[in-house]
This record gives structure tokens, sequence and C-alpha cells, in this order.
């Protein structure tokens, strides 16, 4: 298993860059996402390199080729409050 992290914004680099990174299911700096380890996987990240955190994590569970997707972020921020609906003055 790859555990992969966008740590560079693909804004400014070229489409191609930018669809890899899409394609690599990462869609936001500093998101992490978990692949297999295949030949097809290093390849994107071999084009894409500048822009990534590649770690190799050892294999626990079998994962088919879809990614698995790591909420890092959401423990970090507190939970937003709903913001009050303005209401009518009434005369």
């Amino acid at each position: 298993m790859l555990r992969i992290k966008l740590v560079k914004s693909p804004i400014g680099n070229n489409k191609r860059n930018r669809a890899t990174v899409q394609a690599l299911g990462l869609r936001g700096v500093n998101k992490v996402v978990e692949h297999a380890d295949n030949p097809t996987i290093r390849g994107m990240i071999h084009h894409v390199k500048h822009m990534l955190l590649v770690e190799e994590i050892p294999d626990a569970t079998p994962v088919a080729d879809a990614a698995v997707v790591v909420e890092t972020e959401a423990a970090d921020k507190p939970a937003r409050k709903p913001r009050a609906k303005k209401e009518a003055e009434a005369e």
C-alpha cells in the first residue's frame, strides 16, 4: 500500500499534471489517499512526484484498485456552527 499526500498545489502546472493529481484522488493540498502498490499508480506518482509526499505502509488488509481516502483534517477542525438566518424586521 502507498499513502500519497498532495503537498504542493497543482495550480500553475500543465493540464496533464493536474489531471494526474485528480486521477490519484487528490482533491486539495494536504489531502491523503491510499492506493494499492502497482505499476500504474507508480507511473502516475512518477509524473507528479514534485507535488507529492509518498510513503509505503504495511499491507494490513488487501484493498481493491480503488483509492481509500483518509480524512485527516476532519478531526483537526472544530465543527462549524450553523449560521443564524436573518429574520425580516417586523414593524
